[in-house]
């Protein structure tokens, strides 16, 4: 069985460097009827969790750590009890927007990610931010 890919839209606000600025972002959803990955928990974990319903969620996956792509991260891991997992590399602006929680897991180079009988592996992409991440 082959993963299926959904995709949200979540609105909120990016700031970065002293800038603040109204955005959309993307939330995918890669899985199956059971389960599946959240990719970018950027927003409204509540919005995110309606997506999401009665499947297991196996992890959070931060692309990088931006604010608006992990503003919603810890609440939607409290709601699903899943693991959030961030490139080391971002640890400096994860802590920007999270001080008192830390990521449950790291992502490196290679790693093996697996959801609804599928595999996908993270390749870190440095350049947008330190940790930088894609699954392919």
């Amino acid at each position: 069985m082959t993963a299926r890919i959904e995709h949200l839209v979540t609105s909120g606000t990016f700031e970065l460097d002293g800038g603040s600025w109204e955005v959309e972002n993307n939330v995918w959803l890669v899985g199956d009827d059971r389960e599946v990955l959240v990719v970018d928990a950027a927003h409204d974990a509540a919005t995110i969790a309606a997506a999401v319903g009665d499947r297991r969620v196996v992890a959070i996956v931060c692309t990088h750590a931006h604010n608006d792509h992990v503003n919603a991260a810890p609440a939607l891991a409290d709601r699903t009890g899943a693991p959030i997992l961030l490139h080391p590399a971002d640890t400096v602006l994860w802590k920007l927007e999270h001080p008192q929680r830390e990521p449950d897991g790291e992502l490196a180079d290679a790693d093996l990610l697996t959801v609804g009988g599928t595999g996908l592996y993270v390749l870190h992409t440095p350049g947008h931010s330190p940790g930088a991440v894609c699954l392919y």
